[in-house]
């Protein structure tokens, strides 16, 4: 009997060598060839892939002509691969998709274009292809061409990163005080909820003590998320966020003679801090550069504070100067459309 079941393992192993599962059939070792050469304003990226490996790590047929489809490879190759341009992240555009035999194999033939807003000094490729999803054995052997040298480098499953050059110490300090800068501006939230605490200020000297309060809250957080020491979960610091712009504008509403004190101004900042550091989130900050990149980008977002409040509390102080009695409820009128928005972005960002 002993017998018979050796001779039926030997037929099971022999036709499991022949036809291999379906799980096992895709590409063994693939391989990827990417060409990256920077320029003034964009990065050119060629990248060659094994293409029936892209076709198992997309989960289409290696004959379909859609296999290459470039919105479809775009999506995954930016959720695959991430280059940081002096420390901000780069969005890549398939410009053009082809395929073309290497050593007797078909490879789809990549051609990107990753815009800039000036010629990086640092460049940081994270490279993820089909290691972590059809492929653990996969390597890619990459060049990148910059300021007229070239480096190369095998990525592979025990080493993804590629890095050429270092960013200035200015270069980075202009960078982030740009992006702060800029953040504060297009941070809506941010920019109602400082309006707010302005409606609530009776003296410059007040508001002086409600903006310090405020930034130095602030400061605090973002140094610990940045830092990756405390981290919230986003949903949870945006939703906040909408709460603190909800609770003051109510207080502005219901009771208009109130003094906003600066322990609210604090108490909020400490959640609106967190809110600032989710940009950061998604660069790679260079370590030689951290305590500059964080001042450089706090700077920033005190400039733009500053030129709101410059520009904000004089006419609130001129409004409420008036004796015209429509003119008493524009500071009532304005608060309840940011209670609105506070409101509507509290809902999308709970729920």
């Amino acid at each position: 009997m002993k017998k018979v079941w050796y001779s039926i393992f030997l037929l099971l192993l022999t036709f499991s060598s022949i036809f291999p599962s379906p799980a096992s059939a895709h590409t063994n070792n693939s391989e990827g060839y990417s060409n990256i050469v920077v320029k003034n304003k964009s990065l050119d990226y060629e990248l060659k892939l094994d293409l029936e490996e892209l076709g198992h790590a997309l989960n289409k047929a290696t004959n379909e002509r859609e296999l290459i489809n470039n919105k479809i490879v775009q999506r995954y190759i930016n959720s695959h691969i991430k280059i940081y341009g002096d420390s901000e992240l780069l969005e890549g555009n398939v410009l053009k998709t082809d395929i073309e035999m290497l050593k007797e194999r078909p490879f789809a033939v990549i051609k990107m274009e990753y815009k800039t807003n000036h010629k990086p000094e640092k460049l940081v490729v994270q490279y993820n292809m089909f290691m972590d999803d059809s492929d653990p054995s996969h390597a890619n052997f990459a060049t990148v061409k910059m300021d007229g040298k070239q480096q190369e480098k095998i990525l592979t499953f025990e080493s993804r990163e590629f890095e050429i050059g270092n960013i200035s110490f200015m270069q980075n300090a202009i960078q982030f005080l740009t992006l702060g800068l800029k953040h504060i501006f297009t941070g809506y939230d941010h920019i109602l909820f400082v309006i707010s605490l302005l409606f609530g200020a009776k003296t410059i000297r007040h508001i002086l003590s409600l903006v310090t309060a405020f930034t130095i809250a602030h400061s605090i957080t973002l140094a610990l998320a940045t830092l990756d020491i405390v981290h919230l979960p986003t949903r949870f610091v945006e939703s906040a966020i909408a709460l603190s712009i909800i609770y003051v504008a109510l207080m502005n509403i219901f009771n208009q003679d109130s003094k906003h004190q600066p322990w609210l101004a604090f108490a909020f900042g400490l959640i609106h801090g967190f809110g600032f550091a989710g940009i950061l989130s998604e660069m790679r900050l260079d370590t030689n550069h951290m305590v500059a990149s964080l001042l450089s980008f706090n700077i920033g977002i005190e400039i733009g504070q500053l030129l709101i409040v410059s520009l904000v509390f004089p006419i609130i102080l001129w409004v409420k100067k008036l004796t015209v009695k429509p003119v008493k409820w524009v500071i009532p009128g304005t608060s309840a459309a940011i209670l609105a928005f506070g409101l509507v972005w509290f809902i999308q960002r709970a729920f």
